[in-house]
């Protein structure tokens, strides 16, 4: 098996786990990004890293030759999301065509298609690029993880007040649970749209803040920020949930619990 690119924090985050997920299989696993990850170093000898960079376009079909599967958790939100979320997806889907790949996995994310958010609009043009694509595929949509919603927290920590959107609605879920729910469709046949995959619970910004805050030893009052637009009122809404797959079971509040000193929780 392997990954696309994993070279920004949400997609390296969940590469890594989706690759310790597989171990039990029988299949041999490959990782791919820009430079090895932990999974290349910590003794796995089953797990091989290759040099893959989907921006650039370089070391695609190395990568992908000889591979029966492909697990693309690769992402950048905080670049140039459209270079490595749409051009650098097509590279890799059109090295796996030309390589008779039996299967295409992309981990993409709940509510692209109700949010209009430009990095949403990006991933949201990558899965209709998988779905396209000759290569049999499955599309598997995750809401945010705990780490993401923990690294937002930490950039207000220290204001003496907490200016936050507490209406949005979020339900975060536990990387490795997402891992284990996306590695269950690894295998062919391929499933097209598989269903969503969320955290255990529905939270709105101020729930989340307030435990965070706990978390932390503090005591700043949250101050509800409004946010304009339509990407705003779409997560206010609920669109970035999925209440009725809700597959994850720990808890934010037992994540919190078990981070050691909190604050960005070391996802970013």
């Amino acid at each position: 098996m392997a990954s696309g690119e994993w070279n920004e924090p949400r997609a390296s985050t969940t590469g890594n786990d989706d690759t310790r997920a597989t171990r039990s299989d029988r299949r041999e696993r490959q990782a791919a990004s820009p430079a090895p990850g932990d999974d290349s170093a910590d003794g796995d000898s089953a797990v091989e890293w290759v040099e893959l960079d989907l921006e650039a376009g370089t070391g695609i079909r190395t990568a992908t030759d000889g591979v029966d599967v492909v697990v693309h958790a690769a992402s950048d939100p905080r670049g140039d999301h459209e270079a490595v979320d749409v051009d650098g997806t097509r590279r890799l889907l059109d090295a796996a065509a030309a390589l008779d790949v039996e299967h295409f996995l992309y981990v993409s994310i709940v509510g692209i298609d109700d949010i209009p958010y430009s990095y949403y609009e990006h991933k949201l043009e990558a899965e209709r690029a998988v779905e396209d694509s000759r290569v049999p595929s499955t599309v598997v949509r995750s809401t945010q993880f705990f780490p993401f919603v923990a690294s937002i927290l930490a950039t207000v920590r220290r204001l003496p007040v907490w200016p936050l959107p507490t209406d949005f609605r979020l339900q975060p879920v536990d990387v490795g649970e997402a891992a284990d729910a996306v590695v269950e469709h690894v295998e062919p046949p391929a499933a097209g749209r598989a269903p969503d995959v969320g955290g255990p619970a529905v939270h709105t910004g101020r729930e989340l803040a307030e435990a965070y805050r706990e978390a932390c030893g503090l005591r700043r009052p949250v101050v509800r920020l409004p946010l304009p637009g339509e990407a705003a009122a779409a997560f206010r809404t609920g669109a970035a949930t999925c209440p009725d797959r809700a597959v994850g079971t720990r808890t934010w509040r037992e994540w919190l619990d078990g981070q050691d000193g909190v604050p960005g929780a070391d996802a970013y």
